[in-house]
């Protein structure tokens, strides 16, 4: 009897059984507590390929082709409240910074924003609301100018930007062929604006 129970002994040894496990890819595992996958190694002679974004049909390069008379301006919120400040009219201004007739566009977030900012701010609703001022409908969620004028300056090219706030003014920097209309020295000042068309420029 020893000498068998010695055997299985040396048997077991010899072939030990292995803990059951769970296979990693069994649908009883939570997505959380799976190992993740180890990525492959990129072969380093296989072709890569980038997506470029596409360019705006508008631009020849960097200068903007459907910019001219009647201009386009894009107004935000801040833009006005300056304007009142440094007490500038407007659509005279404009006139005098770029020589020729001017449009200026408000969208309703930025209609929105001015209303969220109250009392304190009637003159500048006053002055929006007036009938030579275009509105431009918003589709989107939200009040947040900022987003929605970065957004509508990348889709058409055919705007001038007037901000006075920086990071506005760093965001559409970066987008190629988009003026930057903004408040200086108590007059209205253009950036980026093609040789083109006579403007008082920075």
């Amino acid at each position: 009897m020893g000498k068998t129970k010695k055997t299985r002994k040396i048997v077991l040894q010899r072939f030990a059984q292995m803990k059951k496990m769970i296979n990693p890819n069994d649908s009883r595992i939570k997505e959380s507590e799976r190992t993740p996958k180890r990525a492959k190694k990129e072969d380093p002679d296989k072709l890569k390929i980038v997506e470029a974004p596409q360019t705006s049909s508008a631009l020849f390069f960097q200068y903007n082709t459907q910019l001219g008379p009647p201009y386009r301006i894009l107004i935000d919120t801040n833009f006005v409240n300056f304007s009142i400040k440094n007490k500038l009219d407007i659509m005279q201004s404009m006139m005098d910074c770029l020589y020729a007739k001017c449009i200026p566009y408000i969208t309703d977030c930025v209609l929105a924003e001015l209303e969220k900012l109250g009392n304190k701010y009637k003159i500048a609703l006053r002055i929006i609301k007036d009938p030579r001022f275009e509105r431009l409908p918003c589709m989107h969620k939200g009040t947040y100018a900022d987003d929605c004028l970065v957004n509508r300056v990348t889709q058409h090219k055919c705007y001038i930007v007037a901000t006075c706030d920086k990071d506005l003014k760093r965001r559409i920097r970066k987008i190629p062929g988009v003026p930057i209309m903004f408040i200086s020295q108590h007059r209205y000042t253009i950036e980026r604006m093609p040789d083109a068309y006579g403007a008082t420029r920075t």
